[in-house]
């Protein structure tokens, strides 16, 4: 009996270590379509000296949940991404953000070629624009706790909407990228999801390269062309109907010893719009044009902190006395920020943010005090430049 026992127990063992062997080889050799989950965790604590709800940017008709955000603790938004190889040809991404009003929102659910050749790309779905220097990229890569000013008043903080994607990356010894996207319409500056459908398109442009071994860059040109209808704008509701033409010019320089980041880096960052507008606003024809910038610069002095200076400007056409006492109405202000930031990475899975803005893009000033934190759980692909 005892010797069944032992033979028993053998059988066991060897059974549970080719079961192991078979895992690991089957990780091996299909690791590529397992999915990649990651949790992005951000939380903030926000002092503001003016009522966030009473926000307005005059002279710019905004979007919805634009703004400095919830005064007090709050959960903010947090993100849970899913990726993967779908196959040999295609990739897919998913990621719901979490909001603190405990609802979910689909921010990006797409799918993307991989492997087609002639350095054509195409992706189909939600998904945020290529275009400019940091519309793409997800909230917890910001260098700041808040997005610029004009992300804020002429794109509604980000440009994503439903549709497709044909990017091609030219043969150069140099980066050089052309884009363009056709969308359905629903997402700010545009509205209405106009046009059966496809109320938007966008091209753009993007080129750049090592200037040396310390110093690199990068630079665009988008333009966006949405129609907007029945875009709504506050509460009680302000309507516009009518064409939204927006351009874009992005520069990126990047230093780091001997191309290194981990000591010490430095990044200079710095975008400019141009938005043109025409058609009816509550009724009255309206054709008025809008600029602004802002340009940016995050140093790294010692490992694991950073510092970093920000300055915003936008500027609004008076478009006369029918629009007084509407959004569009410049109350002869035109709107800045400056903005102030230190923080601190563990490792790349957290960020501590410690920032000021003296913001002036309302017609009384506000001191904004932010602390946040962003934290990274699980796997998650590595940022773009």
């Amino acid at each position: 009996m005892c010797h069944m026992k032992n033979l028993t127990r053998i059988m066991l063992v060897n059974l549970l270590i080719w079961l192991s062997l078979a895992v690991h080889a089957a990780k091996v050799t299909s690791n590529e379509f397992n999915p990649a989950i990651s949790l992005i965790l951000n939380g903030t604590y926000s002092q503001f000296s003016n009522d966030p709800d009473d926000y307005v940017i005059p002279g710019f008709a905004l979007a919805e949940e634009t703004g400095p955000g919830e005064e007090g603790f709050s959960l903010g938004e947090s993100e849970l991404t899913m990726s993967a190889n779908i196959d040999d040809l295609f990739y897919g991404s998913f990621t719901a953000a979490l909001t603190a009003e405990d609802s979910v929102e689909v921010e990006e659910a797409y799918i993307e070629t991989v492997g087609l050749g002639k350095g054509v790309t195409i992706k189909a779905g939600r998904f945020y624009s290529g275009i400019g220097y940091l519309n793409s990229k997800h909230l917890h890569s910001w260098d700041f706790r808040d997005q610029p000013l004009v992300y804020r008043a002429m794109l509604g903080n980000q440009l994503a909407d439903d549709g497709l994607q044909v990017r091609w990356l030219a043969p150069t010894e140099f980066y050089l990228e052309f884009g363009i996207e056709g969308y359905r319409g629903e997402g700010f500056p545009a509205g209405g999801a106009a046009s059966d459908g496809k109320g938007s398109t966008t091209l753009f442009v993007h080129t750049g390269g090592d200037y040396n071994q310390s110093n690199s860059w990068l630079a665009g040109l988008s333009l966006v062309n949405a129609e907007a209808l029945d875009r709504e704008t506050g509460d009680p509701a302000e309507i516009f109907t009518g064409d939204s033409e927006l351009v874009i010019a992005d520069f990126v320089w990047k230093w780091a010893p001997n191309g290194n980041p981990k000591q010490t880096n430095f990044k200079l960052q710095v975008e400019y719009f141009m938005r043109s507008e025409n058609g009816t606003y509550q009724g009255n024809p309206y054709d008025a044009d809008q600029d602004g910038y802002y340009i940016q610069a995050i140093y790294q002095f010692i490992p694991r902190w950073r510092v970093g200076l920000r300055y915003d400007s936008l500027s609004a056409d008076d478009p006369g006395l029918a629009f007084a006492g509407t959004a569009l109405d410049t109350q002869g202000h035109d709107p800045e920020r400056w903005s102030v930031m230190l923080d601190w990475s563990r490792t790349e899975y957290s960020r501590l943010r410690l920032q000021y803005n003296a913001d002036d893009s309302g017609t009384e000033s506000d001191s904004q005090l932010y602390l946040q934190y962003v934290m990274s759980l699980g796997s998650h692909g590595a940022h773009s430049f």
